[in-house]
């Protein structure tokens, strides 16, 4: 899969590509980042890239063209393009498994006080990744960039992440390390038993009274 990052800050992201999974992922060609700034795609002779709102209103406004041409110049037939806005579909984890099938994704990253509402039109997909406001699309691009990540063959084990929090409209079940009495927490006697039926039954029901206890609207 190949990711392309339209930014007008791409030094942002030189630590979450350059440390853990996502290194490895670029490293051994799972997954391939383009770091674009669409900035370098202005015509204006100032090198702007935003402008007072018609209207008026506080802020500035991405303009229309820097990030038109941008598109223009990489989106392929195989490409998908990733608006991020808070007025787009909440993203979940069921979007990252569909968009894990996509062979090219092109993330535009918003700034400023919002975007000219025309670059909607060149949006196959509007996410948001939750009910507030950030400065930029930046954090919202990594959010998506590791979740999907993830999923793609051989980036990490299969079962490490088919029993997730949400993949069964569930958060995940409690899990348990050594030392098994700390501060005299003891680890559920049924982890210890052996009996990898009863051990998953129990997993499951601890899912769903978690689930039921913090998140009841996933059971919906």
């Amino acid at each position: 899969m190949k990711i392309s990052i339209l930014t007008l800050f791409p030094n942002m992201f030189d630590g979450i590509f350059t440390e853990s999974i996502l290194k490895r992922a670029i490293e051994n060609e799972r997954i391939e980042i383009e770091l674009i700034n669409f900035r370098d795609y202005t015509l204006d002779p100032h090198n702007k890239v935003d402008d007072a709102p018609f209207g008026g209103g506080a802020g500035m406004v991405l303009m229309c063209q820097p990030i038109f041409d941008a598109v223009d110049a990489i989106r392929t037939p195989e490409s998908k393009v990733i608006l991020l806005t808070p007025a787009g579909k909440v993203y979940n984890q069921k979007t990252a498994y569909e968009l894990r099938n996509e062979k090219h994704l092109i993330i535009i990253c918003g700034h400023y006080e919002g975007f000219d509402d025309r670059i909607r039109t060149i949006a196959d997909l509007e996410l948001s990744i939750g009910d507030y406001v950030l400065t930029g699309g930046e954090v919202p691009a990594m959010v998506l960039v590791d979740s999907i990540t993830r999923l793609l063959p051989g980036v990490i084990r299969e079962e490490s992440y088919t029993e997730d929090s949400f993949t069964a409209n569930t958060l995940d079940y409690p899990v348990y390390t050594h030392p098994r009495n700390f501060r005299g927490m003891e680890v559920p006697e049924i982890l210890l038993s052996g009996d990898h039926k009863k051990i998953e039954e129990y997993r499951r029901e601890e899912a769903i009274k978690r689930t039921i206890e913090v998140r009841p609207d996933l059971l919906k």
